[in-house]
């Protein structure tokens, strides 16, 4: 009689096991010190296209690593970008002369 029911104890293993196979492929991440500033605003902007705060995340990640990484500015024309509508300004430079003795010391 006992061996007519099936053994369910034997098969619990196998269902743990493929449960965790199936959460280890899907990762998850944990923010803290999440300025309550941001978190509203993640709230609101959830809210506004009708997805949970996890699943807009997920949608500003997704959208945001998908272009293509930007290459980083040279600082110089950077600067130069910002301030040549601006004009320029001409300095006159000195002619280098030697430093004189006296001044050595």
């Amino acid at each position: 009689m006992l061996d007519a029911m099936p053994n369910t104890a034997a098969k619990l293993p196998v269902a743990i096991s493929a449960i965790n196979a199936i959460i280890d492929d899907m990762p998850s991440i944990t923010i803290r010190k999440l300025p309550e500033n941001t978190k509203r605003r993640l709230r609101i902007r959830a809210a506004r296209n009708g997805r949970s705060m996890e699943q807009e995340a997920r949608e500003i990640l997704k959208t945001e690593l998908g272009q293509p990484a930007r290459a980083p500015k040279n600082l110089a024309d950077a600067i130069r970008e910002i301030f040549a509508p601006f004009g320029g300004v001409e300095l006159r430079i000195p002619p280098r002369e030697p430093i004189p003795e006296s001044k050595i010391k």
